[in-house]
């Protein structure tokens, strides 16, 4: 694939033909003022050291030098170059809960919104770790395979809203089943998963899977985002809220005994998230204690810069240009070459 990376540059190629009709015309001009001299035929005869060619090989030869300098500041870029790096780092899937009941508001904005945040504040943290996002309610789905790329999980994470999952519920063991698979091979890296949830597990198993996890060195963190009061859940775009089929409006409550218990069996550890900044203060904590090791990264540099063969073939036809003399070399008189 081939692009410019600055082709606003490239408009300044429309003075090439500007510059041509130009000197087309000036030699037009001065062809015409000498025939006001005599034939021309007769004055080429009286000056013989003038080149009838070699000042419009000039212009050419500086015209061309010209547009492949706009083409240098263009900036030309061809392939793909693809470099291997290695860095100390940690791996961590985020398993996040969209279900409806993440838009009650006992926290501010809302749970989902307030999860979303402390994500993103972890993301920003991240230097050399690798990132992955799940997203559940009554079935799981990868967001976002495991990447060290934090702009696209930035940009996903952004995206995120319970329209995503049309079956509605709470399956915390199948987002803790499907973040288990999604780690790469590298043993020696910490492994952590990071479950976010108002504890409403609609399916169980939960505890199992995380224990699973823990054998296989993998830790599961629980962060718990609502009150245990609870709190009614909103239909977005109108001022109601969910009810169940008595009419009665439900009230979301935050599970904090199932949530120590998931955390415990997976060998992490339980985070209360409410309107203060103590849940982020305790995950970077707990982030930055896990086992760091060489995990190695594949960058992709889409395009290859190549501007440079475009400046050395600029500066040849200058040179070609300068070594060229507007008048007839006299130790090349027998030579019509340029003459």
């Amino acid at each position: 694939m081939f692009r410019f990376e600055e082709p606003v540059y490239l408009y300044a190629l429309l003075l090439v033909p500007l510059l041509a009709a130009v000197h087309h015309y000036m030699n037009y001009v001065r062809r015409k003022r000498l025939k006001k001299y005599g034939d021309p035929a007769l004055l080429a005869e009286l000056m013989p050291d003038v080149s009838k060619y070699r000042p419009d090989l000039k212009f050419w030869l500086t015209l061309t030098a010209f547009a492949l300098v706009i083409f240098t500041l263009a900036r030309p870029q061809f392939g793909t170059r693809v470099d291997t790096s290695r860095r100390q780092g940690i791996e961590a899937i985020i398993a996040l809960d969209v279900s409806n009941s993440m838009l009650a508001e006992d926290v501010a904005p809302n749970r989902l919104e307030k999860a979303k945040m402390l994500v993103s504040s972890m993301i920003s943290r991240m230097q050399d770790d690798k990132i992955g996002l799940i997203i559940y309610a009554g079935d799981a789905f990868t967001q976002l395979p495991i990447t060290s790329d934090y702009v696209s999980a930035e940009m996903f994470l952004e995206t995120i809203s319970p329209d995503l999952i049309s079956t509605q519920g709470t399956d915390i063991r199948q987002a803790i089943d499907l973040a288990m698979r999604s780690f790469t091979a590298n043993e020696e890296a910490g492994k952590a998963i990071f479950v976010i949830t108002d504890g409403e597990d609609n399916e169980g198993g939960a505890i199992e899977a995380a224990a699973a996890a823990a054998k296989k060195g993998i830790q599961v963190y629980v962060l718990g985002v609502g009150s245990p009061d609870g709190s009614p859940i909103p239909i977005p775009g109108t001022s109601d809220f969910i009810t169940d089929n008595t009419g009665t409006t439900v009230v979301s409550k935050l599970n904090e005994q199932m949530c120590r218990e998931i955390a415990k069996a997976g060998g992490g550890a339980y985070i209360y998230v409410d309107n203060s900044s103590s849940a982020q203060k305790a995950l970077s904590q707990y982030v930055d204690k896990l086992a760091k090791a060489d995990i190695e990264t594949t960058v992709y540099s889409e395009f290859d810069e190549q501007f440079q063969a475009v400046a050395l073939l600029a500066l040849f036809f200058l040179i070609v240009e300068i070594c060229i003399l507007e008048r007839k070399n006299p130790l090349f008189k027998g030579i019509k070459l340029f003459r």
